[in-house]
């Protein structure tokens, strides 16, 4: 089995920096994919009030045998309770549903700026890490200027800033501008909906290395700091997708994946999502 190496978050708290992602599985199909995943090794799940999957996903954390200390489970306020009281009762609700006493990150899921409630629901978010029942919180999607109006209007500073990014649309400001604020990103669609397999450049790389397209892509971003967590209902998938520690990418191949970017987005721009 491959090691995981973690990422310190800016409060102290460890976080694997490769994870297992939720997203899109049907919630019929949750528990055993996650479990799958569990048993091949991973010990981070990412998911979302969004997702409708946080029940399955807590079902597998329970039925896994694992020690729940052993495992870091993410969750994200859905876009309807950006209001205090509103954001408060989701995560409570969150935690009922995942049937978890704790959460170790619960992120803003997006900014949503046309509604400008994002900074009254990161102090909500706030209260919440205070009260001991989540270990560290954070945003998903969120800018620059997005994340300037909060910190100018909060105490806490984001520990994680969860982020499109895929060789494609590299976020190198975004990213930059975390690393200056000590906030880690994680990065969603890392192989950009499997749009970057294909690419003459990753396969090349992926060719010479011995590895598959997929595990090039994700080991380019785990090179460059991101945490990922990768997405397959398929067992053989996503044992590949966890082979990542074994090999290393040169800085050549590094500079190769990233000059692939185009600003090309297979989500919707935070500015314009609300």
């Amino acid at each position: 089995m491959n090691a995981v190496p973690d990422i310190t978050l800016n409060n102290g708290v460890r976080i694997p920096q490769l994870g297992f992602g939720t997203f899109q599985i049907p919630p019929a199909d949750t528990r055993a994919a996650t479990l799958t995943a569990l048993e091949v090794g991973y010990r981070h799940i990412d998911t979302a009030q969004m997702y409708g999957n946080e029940k399955e996903v807590g079902q597998a954390v329970r039925d896994s045998g694992l020690d729940r200390d052993d495992i870091f489970v993410t969750s994200k306020l859905n876009n309807p309770f950006h209001e205090p009281a509103a954001a408060h009762a989701a995560f409570d609700q969150s935690l009922t549903d995942l049937g978890l006493a704790h959460l170790d990150l619960f992120l803003i899921h997006w900014p949503l700026p046309a509604t400008g409630k994002f900074v009254e629901t990161w102090q909500a978010l706030e209260e919440i890490y205070r009260s001991g029942r989540v270990r560290a919180i954070g945003v998903s999607n969120f800018q620059p200027n997005h994340l300037r109006r909060l910190m100018e209007n909060s105490v806490i500073v984001p520990a994680v800033n969860q982020i499109e990014a895929h060789p494609y649309l590299t976020q190198d400001e975004v990213r930059a501008f975390d690393a200056e604020h000590d906030i880690a990103t994680e990065a969603w669609s890392p192989i950009a909906k499997g749009k970057v397999l294909n690419d003459p450049v990753v396969v090349g790389i992926a060719a010479a290395h011995g590895r598959t397209p997929a595990q090039v892509t994700l080991r380019w971003a785990v090179q460059r700091g991101d945490i990922v967590f990768p997405k397959s209902v398929t067992r053989a998938r996503v044992e590949e997708n966890f082979a990542l520690f074994d090999f290393e990418l040169s800085e050549a191949d590094i500079a190769e994946i990233s000059a692939l970017n185009r600003d090309e987005r297979t989500g919707p721009h935070p500015d314009h999502m609300n």
